[in-house]
Parts: C-alpha cells; structure tokens; sequence
C-alpha cells in the first residue's frame, strides 16, 4: 500500500474517536453540563479533525471545520453563550461535520443543499454571515504592516531559508517595543516563529496572536528578514516570525496556554522583561537579599542568582559587579544566562514545567504519573480470521479428543493427558481471542440522546432518556447490528408510546416522558431493554387492525401476549398517517427479524395507562459457547450450558398430568412443565414414558423452569456456533447448528423459545426437522 494512503487511513481512524469524544461534549453541552473542559473537549477534537484535514488537502472539511471551531472557539472564550438553540445549531453541525469526514474518506462529495444552510447558521452565531472563508478568525488588528516584495532577475543570488532550531534573533529585546506596564500588570516578551509543520496542520498564526491578544495589550513586530525573493518563494516553507511585548497580569502557564496545540510546531520563547520577572517560588532556598534584588525595585544581578540556583554561590572576592541601573539591558548576554539557566542543575532537582491550565494535574498523593493504556489498530478482517481459526482448532480438538475415547486408551496415558493440556490452552486461546472481539455497547448507545431529541422535536414531545448499563460489553459482531433495532424501538416508543405533554398532565402524569434503556449480563447473554411510561398498548385497537388488515380472523381467541405480538406482523402499523417517524408499518418488523438473525428473541410486557417494555435477549457472541450434548430420539442436540441448572433422573411417582395431558415434574416440593425435547421438536410422536430417559431442569430469560426431558447426557463440550437461518432456515426452538468431533451435524437448542411456546406448539412432521445420519 502506498505511505501516504496508509497514514490517511490512520487520520480517518483518528478521525473515528475524534467525532465520538466531539458528539459526547456536544450530547453533555445540550444537556446542560457546559463546563469549560466539556467546551475544550469539543474543540480540541473538531481543531485536530481540521488540523489533519489540512494535511491531506481535504478543502471541504477544512472550510467546514473551520467555521465549527470558530463558533466552539467563541464558546470557550465567553464572546457566546451556549444556549438550547447554540446547542442544538452545534448537534445539527457534527452530523454534517461527520459527513464531511465520511465523503473525504470514501471519495464522494456532501450534499451542499443540507451543509450550506447549516454553515450559515453557524457564521451567523459568529457575526459572520459575510465573512470569506479565508478571514474566519476575527477583525482585530495587530499592527501588521503591508510588505512590498521586489521580483529579482535571473542572476539573483539564490535565498538559503534560515534553520528554524532555534530563535531568530528577531526575539532580541528591541528598543521600539519599549514596556510601559499598566499597575498590577507585568510585561512579557514573546518569540513567536512557526514551522512548516504548523500551516500543515491548519494552524493559522492570526488565530494564535488573537487568542493573545485577549489577555491583554500587546505590541506586535513582524520580522520578514527570512522572506526570499517571488520567484524563489516557497508554498510549503515558514517565513515569517512575530516578536509581540504583551502587558498582562496573567502568569506564563496561561500565556503559553493559548501556544498549545502549536507549541511542537513552533519556535517560541516567553520571557519577562528586564526589571519585570516574577519573585521565586516558595520553595525555592533564595536567601531574602536575592529575592530583594530580584524586585522590580532592585538592578537584576542574573549572574549571581544562577550561581545561587546552580549551589556555586560567588564569594565576596569573586562576585560579579552587579550590572548598573543605568546600564542598557541590551549588554546582557542574555543568550548566555538562559543557556546556563537551561542546564542540567545537580543535585537540585529542577522545577517543574508549567502545565496548561486545561489540563488535569496528577493528585497529591500520587506517587507516579499514570501510563494510559498502550492500544493498537488491527483491521477487523485480521480479527475475524483469527476468530475463525480458533473455531476451527475448537473443532479439530475435539475430534481429537473423540477418536482418543473411540479408541479405548486409558485416560491416563500420556496421549490423553496431553490432550488434556491442549484442550484447556484452546480454551484459554478461545477466551483471549473472544475478549479481543468484546466491546461496551456504549458505541450504540451514545447515538440514542440525539435520535430522540430530534424524534421528541418532530412529535412536540417532552422527553428524558435514561441509559444504564453503557459499558456492558458484548462481540463486536453483535453490536454492529444492535444499531438498527434500537433506533426502530426508541422511535416507536417516543412516536406510539409516549402521550402529548397534555395528555399526560390529564392523565396525572408529568409533562415529560421518561424512557428507559438499560444493558445487562443475564445467564450469559446480553438483555437490553427499553421501557416508556406511556399509554402502553391498546390491545382492542390492535387486534382491530389486525383483522382489519386481515392478519388474524375475526373469530380468533388470542391472549394478551399474543396481541401485543401481532405489533411484529410485516405492514402492521397503528399510525393513523404516514410521516418520517412511522406509519408505513416496517419498523418492528425489521427489530424482530433482526433479533432473530442474531439467535436472540425479543419479547413484550405492556400495561394499559402505565407503559411498555421491549426486553431483547442476545447471544454474548456469535462464535463459541459452552453446551451440554444430550441425546433425544436418537438425534444429538446441544443445550446451552448457561441455562442449565441441575440434570436428574424422573421417578415415575414424580411425573403427573395436567388435564390428562400436559405433564409436569415434581422437584423438591415444586411442580415445574416437563417437556419432551423429540415430541416438542417433531423428532417423534410419543412421549417417553415416565421414570425414562433423563430430565434436564432449565430456566428461561424470564425466570421461568422448566424440565427438558431427553433419552442420555452424551457430557459437557465447547462447540462452535454456525448460523443456521443463514444456511437453511429459522426453525421455532432451535437457536443454531455445530459440528460435532466426529464431523456429524448437531443442533443448539432455544431453550427460552422451548420453555415459553410449548403450551402453544403443534408437533412438526417428523421428516422436517430430523438431520441427516
């Protein structure tokens, strides 16, 4: 791949984590938690998103992002105030500003009748509606003086550019930049010089000078020495260098504050002037006459101040002569004293380096700075093989270990013992690699403020989201597809759910509409529900439409979980017209059929007058689980590990029958549903008859038991999970497919589906559900 293709695929990348850190600033902006590391926060990111830009020459975003860092920037310098409109002008901007990143990532181009009103609301929030795109930073003046560059002829000398390593001697004190200091107020000599690197990024220096200027008065001398001649004129070289007296009574850390996204890019010297510098800290072991001679009152003795820093004290016969009052500061070797002042001091340790203000400092009782977590980039395909491949050797082990039992070796040979050991390092390998997969469902759920923002916006209704369980962490492979169900459910519960605000105020409740949407680990699947508290659902007008659509007969008896269900039927829809919410009767369809590809299953609870809740249940991951291998009318079938809580042998005694035909088991005192796993799935026709076989007692998502009835328990394995509504079809119970050691084919079972369906399910033909032999 060419260099420069891959160091762009990493800024789309950066780019990736930027927006996510922008859209929470903005999300805890629009909430009202506008604190000012929130404002940094958002600008930071969008700065460095355009700052990137600029390297790679992406006009459009640049252009865009400037404006947006304009409008952050007045932000966080109080010139606006953030206020619902701001921040809902800001939500709008970062979609387009993601946008923007997404078509230079892929080629394409954004749609300009959606970003070019956004770009004017944002210049309008700036006071500039007029501005040009390349004069975005402000109208101050900063004493710039127009130069006139003469064009050589051909036998000009050529210009050598000057090194940028070190200061220009523009930085010199000069005497047309003479300090006259307002009272309580210190003046600062600063030595400003960028580098090419610098405008790389997008970083402008009328933006920075401005920023300085904010602190207080400032003198500005611009040295263009270092300009060549037109026709020797390079685009991609720094030529210009700033010298600016600043009068201010802010300290240095917050004058070098304002160089902190350009101090690497830059030369830059901050420096007291003559007879202004700041006492000693504290904690420094100057005697009282050295800190007397260092008040603005005193002549400055630098030379015995350094000596008394480095331990090397001058004695009265070899003290220097202090520099006179009426000696010119420009006889100082000053290049020399701060040289001295910058070497390694022994065995004082050195001061400490002042840090920006806008970043935290390590707490007091902290021993050692804390080391952020070394990370690495891997494409997700490299991922996806690895998985795989530990699939396969999951696989392969356990053939293995199937032909060592078929071939009757001792369990303590060392052909066992060894596959002993290769079966716990496959595990320990399996884990490790699934734990790579493993990520918070945060990345899901962050999206979900602005959706119903924007969805309560469009149906003028009050709403308050309340998320929980954000750092629940599932297969990334289940996240991916976790987006389009929620985004379906949270619109549905906001547009069908939720009542007017007069509505509920009628109905005694709040204005406002709470919905909840919460993740958790249960029995080794991931649950994520969603509740309102809204009218709930109208079951006589579902069941209306239904027959009205002609989805049930007119004459049919349903419960109430069966009509709430009929919301899932393809074109089933309640709203009365359509709109860009709903209406077309797509949208819980889609959530079904997505849960189900999953191999997961969604249900709901709703009370008229009080609310609904949507609870679905997902595997943790789509490659590898833990199973129980039973056999039921001669067929190998796979329950979950996780939902099995104990296995026994039935006592005939122990069996009964519910109206002559349902049975249930009696375990300790407690009667629970007996169910024959080869009757259940169409495997045969007749029961096992009772006190045979072997009764393996689970639990459902719900919470409720149930006993499996199978012939034998083959033993515990670890097998890989293979799709089977994507090589065949969905079938009612079966969750999924393996394979086995021996190679055969074995189905995994959907217990919850088994426990909460079998009072309703008819015995499939034989024929259907049988796998070959």
């Amino acid at each position: 791949m060419d260099p420069f293709e891959s160091i762009k695929q990493t800024f789309f990348q950066e780019c990736d984590e930027l927006l996510t850190d922008a859209e929470q600033g903005l999300l805890a902006m629009e909430a009202g938690d506008a604190d000012g590391e929130t404002i940094n926060a958002v600008f930071r990111a969008v700065h460095s998103v355009k700052g990137g830009a600029g390297a790679f020459g992406l006009e459009d975003l640049i252009r865009f992002a400037h404006v947006f860092e304009t409008v952050m920037d007045d932000l966080r310098s109080g010139k606006m105030e953030l206020t619902d409109e701001v921040a809902k002008t800001l939500l709008r901007a970062f979609d387009v500003l993601a946008d923007h990143v997404a078509a230079a990532r892929d080629g394409g181009a954004v749609d300009e009748g959606r970003s070019a009103p956004i770009l004017s609301e944002m210049k309008a929030l700036i006071g500039g509606e007029g501005l040009d795109d390349d004069d975005l930073g402000g109208d101050e003046d900063f004493g710039f003086v127009p130069m006139t560059v003469a064009i050589e002829g051909d036998d000009a000398p050529a210009f050598d550019p000057p090194a940028m390593d070190e200061a220009p001697a523009a930085f010199e004190p000069m005497a047309d930049l003479a300090p006259e200091p307002a009272s309580g107020a210190r003046a600062w000599r600063i030595g400003f010089a960028p580098k090419s690197e610098m405008y790389a990024k997008a970083n402008e220096s009328g933006l920075v000078l401005r920023e300085l200027a904010r602190l207080g008065e400032m003198d500005v001398k611009l040295d263009a020495d270092a300009l060549p001649p037109l026709d020797q004129l390079s685009a991609e070289t720094a030529y210009l260098h700033w010298t600016v007296l600043l009068t201010t009574e802010a300290d240095e850390a917050t004058i070098r504050e304002v160089f902190e996204f350009v101090e690497d890019d830059c030369v830059l010297t901050i420096e007291p002037v003559d007879g202004q510098a700041a006492p000693p800290p504290p904690s420094s072991d100057l005697s009282d006459d050295a800190l007397a001679a260092a008040s603005a009152d005193a002549p400055l003795d630098i030379a015995a101040l350094l000596a008394r820093v480095s331990g090397e004290a001058p004695t009265a016969e070899t003290a220097p002569e202090p520099v006179a009052a009426s000696e010119p500061a420009a006889d100082l070797d000053v290049a020399a004293l701060i040289a001295k002042a910058q070497a390694p001091i022994a065995p004082a340790a050195p001061a400490p380096k002042a840090e920006p203000i806008a970043k935290a400092a390590p707490s007091a009782g902290s021993s050692q700075a804390i080391t952020p977590t070394a990370t690495i980039r891997v494409d997700l395909d490299r991922v996806d093989r690895l998985i795989n491949a530990v699939g396969e050797l999951v696989i392969q082990q356990a053939m293995l270990s199937q032909q060592v039992m078929e071939s009757g070796l001792a369990r303590s040979s060392n052909v066992a013992l060894g596959l002993e050991d290769l079966e716990l390092l496959t595990r320990e390998i399996q884990d490790s690699v699934m734990a790579i997969r493993a990520q918070p469902v945060k990345s899901v759920f962050q999206r979900m403020p602005r959706l119903a923002r924007e969805v309560a916006d469009m149906t003028g209704k009050r709403v308050k989201l309340v998320m929980e369980g954000e750092g629940t962490e599932v297969d990334k492979t289940v996240i991916e597809r976790l987006t389009d169900p929620i985004t379906h459910m949270l619109r549905n519960a906001i547009d069908h759910g939720l009542e007017d605000p007069e509505g509920r105020i009628a109905a005694g409740k709040p204005a406002e509409g709470v919905v909840r949407l919460r993740a958790l680990h249960r029995g080794g699947r991931i649950v994520i529900e969603l509740q309102d508290d809204g009218r709930g659902i109208n079951r006589p007008r579902v069941r209306g439409i239904a027959v009205e659509r002609g989805l049930i007969a007119e004459d049919a008896v349903l419960s109430d979980e069966e009509i709430d269900n009929l919301i899932f039927q393809p074109g089933f829809s309640t709203a009365e017209t359509i709109s860009d919410i709903s209406g077309r009767g797509v949208g819980m369809d889609v959530v079904r059929r997505s849960i189900q590809g999953l191999g997961g299953r969604i249900t709901i609870s709703s009370e008229p007058g009080k609310g609904s809740k949507f609870t679905m249940s997902l595997p943790l991951t789509l490659a590898v689980l833990d199973g129980m291998v039973v056999t039921a009318a001669e067929q190998t079938l796979v329950a979950p590990l996780s939902a099995i809580i104990e296995s026994l042998t039935p006592r005939a005694e122990d069996v009964h029958f519910v109206g002559g035909k349902d049975a249930v088991i009696r375990i300790r005192e407690t009667f629970v549903p007996l169910i024959d796993v080869g009757v259940a799935l169409g495997f045969r026709e007749t029961a096992l008859p009772p006190g045979q076989g072997v009764a393996v007692l689970v639990e459902s998502e719900g919470g409720g038991k149930a006993a499996l009835l199978v012939e034998a328990i083959q033993g515990q394995r670890q097998v890989v999970i293979k799709s089977l509504e994507a090589n065949y079809q969905q079938i009612d119970g079966i969750a999924a497919a393996t394979i086995l050691g021996d190679g055969r084919v074995a189905l995994i079972l959907d217990v919850d589906a088994l426990v909460t369906t079998q009072h309703r399910r008819k015995p499939a033909p034989r024929a259907e559900k049988r796998m070959a032999g």
